[in-house]
């Protein structure tokens, strides 16, 4: 009977079977999971790279570029240019008068943009989409034609002078074409479907249960206007803002043909000491000024909003 113990107690306490190791693989070296991407992508970075990055630095190039004659024979690399640029009062007050005009049409198409965008946010599906449509349509129509019609409109026995007249409301024809004002039309016209579209796409994130929240609540609808749907819809203010911004310090045509010599806006001034004064390093001078203006303003502006944003959270 001991040793029939003795023998299960060996059994017990026999050494288990060691477990042979798994075989160890090398790892498969995973393929680049962006570069079907970056492939996609090639053709339209080549066309970026040869059709926009390459001219900008080749204008670069040329604003560090001083001659006093159009041959360039006295061609010296130089800050001359800038250097002139800042120290003109006329091209200093042209950079203003493009900045000033630039921030009107802004503020123009934000006041008659906002309450286009609140009503297509506002109705149904497909009144929304007829409202989308007609916003849209001027675009289909040449800016050079939609300046034309309002030059006829503008002109001093043109159609707006003409019932402002006949109503007794002006005694003598308004001054609306070659001037900033008939710029400023002009740019908002041609402008404010962006404005509008910006905003638009922002006012449809908003909840509409927060509206009936601050209605159940006793809010006004102009309390809930100010309090709930103009804060959510900043964001597509500031890209509209910035949008029809960018776009109006760049503008050559509308202000060639509305505002003339009246109003001389940087692009015009920079088109003409290149094409028509042949001066292409003091044109290309410009051009980087206006650019570097446009950027600062815009970071400048988009900062502040953010900074904004950012107290009203933590506050």
């Amino acid at each position: 009977m001991e040793s029939v113990r003795h023998h299960a107690h060996q059994e017990v306490i026999r050494e288990p079977a060691t477990i042979p190791e798994p075989i160890k693989t090398k790892p498969r070296k995973k393929k680049k999971a962006y570069l079907p991407g970056l492939l996609l992508l090639l053709p339209i970075l080549l066309f970026i790279f040869g059709f926009f990055v390459v001219p900008m630095l080749y204008i670069l190039y040329l604003s560090f570029i001083y001659t006093d004659s159009p041959n360039a024979t006295n061609a010296v690399y130089s800050l001359k240019n800038y250097a002139l640029f800042f120290t003109d009062s006329y091209y200093l007050s042209s950079l203003w008068i493009t900045v000033k005009v630039s921030l009107y049409t802004v503020l123009v198409s934000l006041l008659l943009g906002y309450p286009v965008a609140l009503t297509m946010a506002k109705s149904s599906p497909r009144i929304r989409g007829y409202i989308a449509l007609l916003i849209a349509s001027p675009l289909l129509v040449s800016i050079v034609v939609r300046n034309f019609g309002w030059y006829l409109l503008l002109l001093p026995n043109g159609t707006i002078n003409s019932i402002l007249t006949s109503l007794g409301i002006v005694s003598a024809p308004l001054k609306l074409l070659f001037s900033e004002v008939g710029v400023v039309i002009g740019l908002s016209n041609a402008y404010l479907p962006f404005m509008i579209l910006a905003i638009a796409t922002s006012l449809y994130n908003i909840d509409p249960s927060l509206e009936r929240a601050g209605a159940i609540l006793g809010a006004s609808p102009m309390r809930t206007f100010f309090s709930i749907t103009l804060p959510l819809s900043l964001p597509g203010i500031v890209s509209g803002c910035v949008l029809v911004f960018s776009m109006s310090m760049s503008a050559y045509v509308t202000p060639a043909l509305m505002g003339g010599a009246n109003v001389p806006m940087m692009p015009i001034v920079a088109y003409d000491q290149i094409n028509n004064l042949l001066r292409w390093t003091f044109g290309s001078a410009l051009s980087y000024v206006l650019l570097a203006t446009t950027m600062l303003l815009v970071t400048v502006f988009t900062r502040g909003f953010e900074k904004s944003r950012f107290r009203e959270v933590f506050r």
